[in-house]
C-alpha cells in the first residue's frame, strides 16, 4: 500500500533568517520578508507576526503601520529553494524517495512543503506515528516550525498536513475520503480564484464539491477542480518524483547514540561494506562508483564518493580507497546515520581463482588497485592505458584510452614482438645491406655507427588501401656489437628502374 507524507513549514523564509542569525530568535520583534519592486508586498511573517494580523500580500506600509516595530528583511527564493533542497536530501535518512513540493497558490501554499513517500519504509522506523513524530522533533530541534499528514495519496496527505487535526496527522489506509470530505475546498489545491468562485456558489467544502456532477464544473472552472479531486482519492495517481534519484544498492546504519570518533566511523563503513558487496556478488555485479553520505545531528550531510577503474566488490580493498576521503569527514556533533551506495554498477562474474592466489593477488588485480588508489587521489581523467587499434601501421596501431574504460576486444596486439618506445615521426637512417634484400649490416643514426651483430626480419607490413599508397615496409629487429637493440624498416623494395629505397629507425627495444 502506498503512504504520503506532506510537510508543511509555514514560516521556512523567516525561520532561513533566524538560523542565519539576521534577526535573534529571542529579540521579540516581528520579521517579515518583502520582495522589492515599486509597490512593496509582504512574501513571508514569522509567528510573531502572523499573530498580530500580518500575512504574506498585504503592503509594506499598512504592515509598519499596524506594528511599528517590524523588522524587514529582503525576499530570496532563490535560498529557500536551495534550503528546502537541502532538507528533502536530509529526509533522505527516512526514504531514499523525498521531493520538494513546489506548490505556492492558494491557502496553504506559505512557506514550503516537502514529499516523503514512505511505502515500505516506515516499519524501519518503528511505524507511520514513530517515524513522523521523531521527523517533527528533530525539524522542531533545528528552528523549523511544521505540520504532517500520511495519507494514501500525496493529495489527501496535503490537505490533512494543512487543514486536518494537528492532534492525529495519520490518517487511516483506505478511510481518507470520508474524512477529508468535511475539509474546504482550498484543502485541495486550488487556485485562489477557483476557491472564490466555488465559494460564490456556496460550494465550500470537499463533501458539498464532490456532489456536483464534474460535467458542469468542468464548463465552469476547466479540468482543475476534478482533477484535484481525483488526484486526491487515488483515481488518478501522483507520482513524487524525488529530487536525487535512489541507488538500486544501497545501505543504511542508523545508531543509537551518534558518533564522531574516527574508529567508529571506520568500523560501521566495515561493516555496511561487506553487506553491501554480498549483495552486489549475490547478483553478479561490480561497482564502480561508492558513496558515503553520513547524516549529522545538525540536519546536515557530508558525501564521501570514490570510483574505481573495473568493477569491484572486494571489500577491504574498497575500505582502503575510502580511508583518504574518510580523513577529511567533520562528524560536526555527531553522526547519526550512515548511508552506503552503489550508484553506478556493471557485470561482474564469479572468477576462478588459482591455489597460489589465495595468498597473493594476481598481478591483474594488483593493478587494478594501483589504478583505483591513483584515480582517487589524481583523477580518473588524469590516467591513462594504450589499447591496441586494427591498423598494420605501428603508429596507427596503439590508441590512448582512459584507465577507467571498459577493456576491449575489438583488436589485437600484433603477435610479433613490438618496441616501447616509438620515434614519431620515424627517423631516416643510412643504411649498408651486402643485397638488395638482405638485412643490413651497419646503419648511421645522428651521427653514430650501429654495427649490427645480429637481425631478425624482414617482417613485411602493409598500410590501409583505403588511406594511403605509399609502399609496403619490410620491418628487422636489429642489435648492435654494444647490445643496443632497434627497429629498422625499409621503405618500398629495390628496383632495377628506380631509386633505392629509405631505411628509417622506429622504435628502439629496452
Amino acid at each position: 500500500m502506498k503512504r504520503i507524507v506532506s510537510v508543511w513549514l509555514p514560516f521556512l523564509a523567516t525561520e532561513r533568517l533566524r538560523r542565519k542569525a539576521v534577526a535573534r530568535p529571542d529579540d521579540g520583534l516581528p520579521l517579515v520578508t518583502a520582495a522589492d519592486g515599486p509597490v512593496r508586498r509582504l512574501t513571508a511573517v514569522d509567528p510573531a507576526a502572523h499573530a498580530l494580523g500580518l500575512r504574506p500580500g498585504c503592503l509594506v506600509a499598512d504592515a509598519r503601520a499596524m506594528v511599528p516595530a517590524l523588522r524587514v528583511a529582503p525576499d530570496d527564493p532563490g535560498a529557500e529553494r536551495a534550503l528546502l533542497d537541502h532538507l528533502a536530501d536530509w529526509c533522505r535518512c527516512y526514504t531514499p524517495r523525498s521531493a520538494v513540493d513546489g506548490w505556492k497558490g492558494g491557502a496553504g501554499g506559505e512557506g514550503g512543503g516537502l514529499w516523503l513517500d514512505i511505502s515500505g519504509c516506515a516499519h524501519l522506523r518503528g511505524g507511520e506515528a514513530a517515524l513522523l513524530a521523531d521527523l517533527r522533533v528533530r525539524l522542531r530541534r533545528h528552528g523549523f516550525d511544521n505540520r504532517a499528514g500520511i495519507a494514501d495519496t500525496a493529495g489527501a496527505a496535503w490537505a490533512w498536513a494543512r487543514f486536518g487535526e494537528p492532534g492525529d496527522p495519520c490518517l487511516p489506509s483506505g478511510g481518507h475520503r470520508q474524512i477529508l470530505a468535511g475539509l474546504p475546498v482550498a484543502a485541495l489545491r486550488l487556485p485562489p480564484v477557483v476557491v472564490t468562485g466555488l465559494a460564490r456558489l456556496g460550494l465550500k467544502t470537499v463533501r458539498a464539491l464532490d456532489a456536483v456532477p464534474r460535467a458542469g464544473m468542468m464548463a465552469r472552472f476547466g479540468p482543475c477542480v476534478g482533477q484535484r479531486l481525483d488526484q486526491a482519492w487515488g483515481v488518478e495517481d501522483e507520482l513524487i518524483d524525488p529530487r536525487l534519484p535512489g541507488a538500486a544498492h544501497c545501505i543504511h546504519r542508523a545508531f543509537a547514540e551518534p558518533i564522531g570518533r574516527p574508529a567508529d566511523v571506520a568500523a560501521g563503513l566495515l561493516q555496511m561494506l561487506d553487506r553491501l558487496c554480498a549483495d552486489l556478488e549475490q547478483a553478479r555485479l561490480g561497482l564502480r562508483r561508492l558513496e558515503v553520505t553520513a547524516f549529522r545531528l545538525d540536519a546536515s550531510r557530508q558525501c564521501l564518493a570514490v570510483g574505481t577503474s573495473r568493477p569491484s566488490r572486494e571489500p577491504r580493498h574498497l575500505f582502503r580507497l575510502l580511508e583518504e576521503p574518510l580523513a577529511g569527514l567533520d562528524a560536526g556533533f555527531g553522526i547519526e546515520m550512515l548511508r552506503l551506495a552503489a550508484p553506478v554498477v556493471e557485470a561482474l562474474d564469479i572468477r576462478q581463482s588459482s591455489m597460489a592466489a589465495v595468498s597473493a593477488p594476481a598481478d591483474g588485480e594488483s593493478l587494478e588497485h594501483l589504478l583505483d588508489r591513483l584515480g582517487n587521489r589524481l583523477g580518473f581523467d588524469r590516467l591513462y592505458g594504450f589499447a591496441a587499434r586494427q591498423s598494420h601501421w605501428p603508429e596507427r596501431a596503439v590508441r590512448r584510452v582512459p584507465a577507467a574504460s571498459p577493456a576491449s576486444a575489438d583488436a589485437r596486439w600484433p603477435a610479433a614482438p613490438r618496441p616501447l618506445r616509438l620515434l614519431a615521426p620515424p627517423e631516416t637512417v643510412d643504411v649498408v645491406a651486402p643485397l638488395p634484400d638482405a638485412p643490413p649490416v651497419l646503419f648511421r643514426w645522428r651521427r653514430e655507427i650501429h654495427r649490427i651483430a645480429s637481425a631478425e626480419g624482414p617482417e613485411r607490413l602493409s598500410g590501409e588501401w583505403w588511406r594511403t599508397s605509399r609502399p609496403d615496409r619490410d620491418y628487422y629487429r636489429v642489435e648492435d656489437e654494444a647490445g643496443r637493440r632497434f627497429w629498422l624498416y625499409r621503405d618500398g623494395s629495390y628496383r632495377a628502374d628506380g631509386p633505392a629505397p629509405r631505411w628509417y629507425l622506429h622504435g628502439i627495444f629496452p
